[in-house]
């Protein structure tokens, strides 16, 4: 496993639609471990493009004991309520929005090995998933977000 370097707002990778993944092989398996290795120390979520490669995956660890979850090709069937909340991005250093995001949501994807699959994701979980596959059609967080916060709230988060 190796670190990759994140991509920063600006970087027009950022704003591409990736392809989809259509071999399943150690290539997309290193990628994804690089990509787990370079979110853990200070993210939840990273996609694809995030890295530089444009291929719909993204990998998301919440922290909450779920582990690590893997989707290729994710595609949302299903969504469900909304909640509100402060976003930031391993993209996007130091910048944090209020943006409105589904509840619950029901996506569709693929395991690592292509095999098909369907996940519920609620709360916390729910935000990760648009989040990251938002970054997979070149949006991010701050084209959703409702307002970005000051830095007198962000110091106060901070303080909580």
């Amino acid at each position: 496993m190796a670190l990759r370097n994140i991509l920063k707002e600006g970087d027009p990778r950022l704003r591409k639609t990736s392809r989809a993944v259509t071999e399943f092989n150690d290539r997309l398996w290193t990628l994804l471990d690089d990509m787990y290795e370079t979110m853990i120390s200070d993210g939840v979520g990273i996609a694809a493009p995030q890295v530089g490669v444009l291929r719909r995956a993204v990998v998301i660890d919440i922290g909450d004991g779920s582990g690590k979850h893997e989707l290729i090709n994710p595609k949302i069937i299903s969504s469900e309520g909304e909640q509100c909340g402060h976003e930031g991005c391993l993209s996007v250093p130091g910048e944090y929005g209020i943006v409105y995001r589904p509840q619950k949501v029901t996506v569709q994807a693929q395991d690592r090995f292509g095999k098909p699959f369907e996940l519920t994701a609620e709360d916390f979980f729910a935000v990760a998933c648009c989040h990251e596959l938002d970054h997979l059609d070149g949006v991010l967080f701050i084209d959703k977000a409702e307002r970005m916060l000051t830095p007198e709230e962000l110091e106060k988060l901070g303080e909580e």
